[in-house]
């Protein structure tokens, strides 16, 4: 799944974004757009789950901020 965060104030720290995702789904990425307003993250974790790993690296944000894309999968990749 494909979240974007509103980001409010000081950018996170990216690499530790990582890392907590990591410990949760090793295959997660995340970045910032050029802008740095909106987190990009793409990842196995929910929205709930998000928002609370996000408090605890430095960058609280409430549920509503952590918005599920729509998916661009085209199913390709699954056989």
């Amino acid at each position: 799944m494909e979240f974007h965060v509103a980001v409010q104030g000081t950018p996170p720290d990216l690499d530790a974004v990582a890392r907590a995702l990591a410990a949760l789904d090793p295959a997660a990425l995340v970045d910032l757009d050029r802008g740095g307003a909106t987190l990009r993250v793409s990842t196995s974790v929910g929205a709930a789950q998000l928002a609370a790993l996000l408090g605890r690296v430095g960058c609280p944000v409430g549920e509503a901020q952590v918005v599920l894309q729509p998916s661009v999968c085209c199913g390709g990749c699954s056989g």
